[in-house]
């Protein structure tokens, strides 16, 4: 994958970063709905401003840059943990990973049962990986959400590559009924914390990096953007 990027002009050069530019890029799905949010700020959208200042090491947090759809390798496989928006960040306490995972009305995919049926040893070695990457025993429920542990693992292994002193996995849903957010409480339970809407819960992944999740509630407007 290139590491050259160029800066976006606006939402439309975000569709062409996805998987399928057109079967990904509808009104109202969160690939569309989420480049419209971010696009409309210089900085921060306000839902994740506010998660993060309820941290005290995150309270004057700017964006240095932010990369749609980031892919961040993994072993075990050729597929990596795309991103819907990356960022590194920077504030008094130094650099901060950020991982957004978009959403509206979609599933996060797969739970850990289903994804490791007919699990490979590459299968294996990821999970392993992935557990170990966030701190985590194993084994962990069948009923977690796969995508959630990789996405969380994302915004470490960045942290981690960039020298930064924080972690920051975020789920930024614009479902008027927080759709999935069961799923996602279930995965912060994980790590001792309870999940609220707006909430952010602080725990730690390997070597005691500080790792923060929190869902967001993105302004509903955009679903029509």
């Amino acid at each position: 994958m290139s590491r050259i990027f160029v800066p976006s002009s606006g939402p439309g050069d975000w569709q062409a970063l996805l998987a399928d530019p057109v079967k990904h890029w509808a009104r109202g799905y969160s690939a569309r709905t989420l480049a419209h949010s971010w696009e409309d700020q210089d900085g921060f959208p306000p839902e994740i401003q506010r998660l993060l200042l309820q941290h005290s090491a995150l309270v004057k947090v700017d964006p240095l840059l932010i990369f749609p759809e980031w892919k961040v390798p993994l072993p075990g496989g050729l597929r990596p943990s795309q991103n819907d928006v990356w960022v590194l960040a920077k504030g008094d306490h130094g650099l901060v990973s950020i991982a957004i995972e978009g959403k509206v009305e979609e599933p996060f995919d797969k739970t850990i049962g289903e994804w490791k049926l007919d699990a490979s040893p590459g299968k294996e070695a990821r999970l392993k990986y992935l557990l170990d990457v966030l701190g985590l025993q194993d084994p962990v429920p069948d009923s977690v959400r796969y995508q959630l542990l990789h996405r969380a693992a994302s915004a470490v292994i960045e942290a981690e590559r960039f020298g930064a002193d924080h972690a920051v996995m975020i789920v930024h849903s614009f479902s008027p009924a927080n759709q999935w957010f069961a799923d996602f409480s279930d995965f912060v339970a994980l790590f001792g914390q309870t999940a609220a809407v707006g909430q952010l819960a602080s725990t730690q992944a390997r070597r005691g990096l500080p790792l923060h999740l929190g869902w967001a509630h993105g302004d509903e407007r955009f679903l029509a953007a």
